[in-house]
């Protein structure tokens, strides 16, 4: 074998291989049908099925789309997210930044650039991928939409809401050289359209809200405010003693309709109120504040309830277009931007109306805000278990809201709050009307426990707070005051109490709080929930009750701020669980198959497909050293060991190949776990071929370990380590 040559030969080397695998895949693209296609499930408008078709989409309509792909090593990072928020595990609190979890869980670069290169070759203009490299967002003619993705556009007609709208008639497909890649395909309709959560009182009379003067039409203004004042739902929900005002943290507000900065300046004259001025974010070119539209009370109550409880906070008004693309736009931009610690959100859509593609796209952005270290608190809707009423579905489905029923964010419910003269807490019931039930689209996730929870599915809401309208907020907007209520009044809430709890958190030098209902449901299920929630125990939606302790109406309750920030605070010592062990491979991209290191991290022209070196299996693998002069190569990826596993066994295939003779280790490779050395081998090991090796890390169990190989050659004579599929089983 011959010397290697060092990094800046050995890289241009690969690009021209590069190149020519996408010339293929272009090359093969540019006839759609000529190879296999597949089918992306999940890619049809439920909304298709029961509206009208009227005929044919213009095939020189433009279109846009999001192509939506895959994460990378789905297993590990669910475990990472668990891992990451229960106190006392090793890797508690210790978050990704948004380049390290694209490294190391999202696409590779390789996909992007085949999924960039078939649509280009489909006559499409790739217009933006997203900084995380999940969402690949493209526009072109239907008819160049339509021959992409192996399907048809039509004109339909809704029939319940007298919509006309266009949408593909089938699944969309992709060749299947594209299929591993490809997540799905978003945009194909225009149907969907996301809801407020804001309700205005309906009964004019004896039941109104407080303050709002008898006989006064729902909708109308008024010249000074009635419904709760910051100091009212500070006071009842003791958010007013948990020493903290939100300073230093930031809060993203999820929008698709703009404001007017005056009215938020009047809700803050009138109420004493002070903070960082509220700056919007624009989306896909998105900007409404100059005429905000219908959703202009909405954007206005979530961020005058933030500044009320949580004053000193920063405010980030995200707008998009309403729209599954823009949606899944603001989803990534969020997470990528990663400005904000919490994320408020008060718009949705029933499930069963809704993609399920768009909705596995948002929930991918969410499971790397979980990653970051971002809460993200959702509405659980207005229509009790039925929450389909105002869309296609209508009211004889039972169906829950989406995003709140994604299992990376916390749904929040609603409660009728009732409060003391001395702004204390006097009572609460469930809301009528709150929104709760089971996800059909999701499953359970393992945290999801507790006395009132069966299943296998996804049951929302997590907690909740007011949204009675008949016990609204006081909100400025439209130039004069009304009363707000809805679970769109509930999220912003608990998004100020998880503001003022990250700044408690900081200042205690613990973790900020994160995905919050793993640990929310942790303290639920102990012996701390009734000092830390208001338990709602009566009333009902159309389909659930309430109960002691959780229900599908209002979650495990609403928060007793301070107690429940102590609570939590008290939690970054816990000891970490120890029984139970998922029988799993723990090492991502073992075989180097992606064609970079990430998650490895490693030495320049380490992960190599050459063909002086034959991989194990694939094209690539790890060839450290080999130059026949003094260099050091490395290579190394971190890991968690699940506590409760009894075996965990490290394997890899290795060839050292060797210009050195006799027995004298000159070059060496070290392999070891944190600081642990667990084998050596030299060249004096060299053979044809590639062997197994098997390494024993059962003593690291319960702990976050670094495995690492490190190739270190002397001066003359080359030895070169080559390294493969490697795996860590747990069991």
């Amino acid at each position: 074998m011959r010397p290697r040559t060092l990094a800046l030969a050995a890289a241009i080397a690969v690009l021209p291989l590069t190149a020519v695998s996408l010339g293929v895949s272009t090359a093969q693209a540019a006839a759609p049908h000529a190879a296999p296609r597949v089918t992306l499930p999940n890619t049809v408008n439920p909304a298709v099925a029961q509206s009208e078709k009227k005929g044919d989409v213009p095939a020189e309509q433009q279109i846009s789309v999001s192509v939506s792909l895959k994460l990378r090593d789905a297993d590990a990072l669910e475990r990472f997210l668990t891992a990451v928020g229960t106190p006392g595990a090793p890797e508690f609190g210790r978050y990704l930044t948004p380049e390290q979890f694209t490294d190391r869980f999202g696409p590779a670069p390789a996909a992007v650039d085949q999924v960039r290169a078939y649509l280009t070759a489909q006559g499409l203009t790739v217009t933006e991928v997203s900084a995380n490299r999940q969402v690949v967002n493209a526009r072109g003619t239907a008819a160049q939409v339509s021959q992409a993705f192996g399907t048809h556009e039509s004109a339909y007609v809704d029939p319940r809401t007298q919509r006309s709208f266009f949408a593909n008639d089938a699944a969309a497909s992709v060749p299947s050289d594209l299929a591993a890649a490809v997540q799905g395909v978003s945009g194909l309709d225009n149907h969907p359209v996301r809801r407020t959560h804001l309700v205005q009182p309906d009964s004019p009379a004896s039941d109104a809200a407080p303050g709002t003067a008898p006989g006064a039409a729902p909708g109308a203004v008024a010249a000074s405010p009635g419904g709760l004042s910051p100091a009212q739902y500070t006071g009842a929900y003791n958010l007013n003693r948990t020493g903290a005002d939100g300073t230093g943290v930031t809060v993203a507000l999820w929008e698709f309709d703009g404001y007017s900065k005056s009215n938020l300046s009047t809700y803050d004259s009138q109420y004493g109120l002070s903070g960082p001025a509220v700056s919007t974010v624009s989306v896909d070119g998105a900007n409404y504040d100059s005429r905000p539209g219908e959703g202009q009370g909405e954007v206005e109550l979530d961020s005058e309830i933030v500044r009320g409880a949580a004053p000193k906070a920063t405010q980030l008004i995200y707008e998009a277009p309403n729209s599954d693309q823009g949606e899944i736009d603001m989803a990534n931009r969020i997470v990528a931007d990663n400005r904000a610690s919490v994320i408020s959100i008060s718009w949705g859509s029933c499930e069963p109306d809704t993609t399920p593609a768009s909705m596995t796209a948002v929930d991918n952005a969410f499971k790397q805000a979980a990653a970051q270290g971002i809460s993200v608190f959702s509405a659980s809707g207005d229509d009790g278990s039925r929450d389909c009423t105002r869309s296609t579905s209508g009211s004889t489905v039972k169906a829950v809201d989406f995003p709140a029923s994604s299992p990376h964010q916390t749904g929040v419910g609603g409660t009728n709050l009732k409060v003391s003269g001395g702004n204390a807490y006097s009572s609460e019931s469930a809301w009528s009307t709150a929104g709760g039930g089971v996800s059909t689209v999701f499953a359970k996730p393992g945290w999801q426990t507790g006395t009132g929870i069966n299943g296998t599915m996804r049951t929302v809401p997590d907690v909740s707070s007011n949204a009675d309208p008949q016990s609204g907020f006081a909100v400025y907007t439209a130039g004069g005051w009304q009363v707000y209520g809805g679970t769109s009044a509930a999220a912003p809430l608990w998004s100020g109490y998880a503001a003022q709890f990250n700044q408690k958190a900081k200042a205690a030098g613990q973790p900020v709080l994160g995905e919050a209902s793993p640990r929310l449901y942790a303290l639920a299920n102990g012996a701390g929930y009734a000092s830390a929630f208001h338990d709602v125990t009566t009333g009902a939606n159309q389909d659930f009750s309430t109960r002691t302790g959780y229900d599908q109406v209002t979650g495990w309750g609403s928060p007793i701020a301070d107690a429940l920030t102590t609570a939590l605070l008290g939690g970054g010592t816990t000891t970490p669980p120890t029984g139970g062990c998922t029988a799993a491979q723990l090492i991502a991209n073992g075989g180097f198959e992606t064609g970079s290191a990430a998650p490895w991290t490693a030495s320049s022209g380490v992960v190599d497909n050459s063909a002086s070196e034959a991989a194990h299996s694939g094209s690539w693998k790890s060839w450290m050293n080999g130059y026949g002069s003094a260099h050091t190569d490395s290579m190394s990826q971190t890991v968690s060991v699940p506590a409760g596993c009894k075996s965990a066994s490290l394997t890899f295939w290795l060839h050292i190949d060797t210009a050195e003779t006799g027995s004298t280790a000159y070059d060496k490779l070290t392999v070891q776990a944190n600081s642990t050395t667990l084998k050596t081998y030299s060249n004096a090991d060299a053979a044809a071929g590639y062997t197994q090796r098997t390494l024993d890390l059962g003593s690291f169990a319960g702990q976050t370990v670094t495995i690492k190989f490190t190739g270190t050659e002397d001066s003359s004579l080359q030895t070169g380590f080559v390294v493969d599929d490697v795996a860590l089983n747990v069991g």
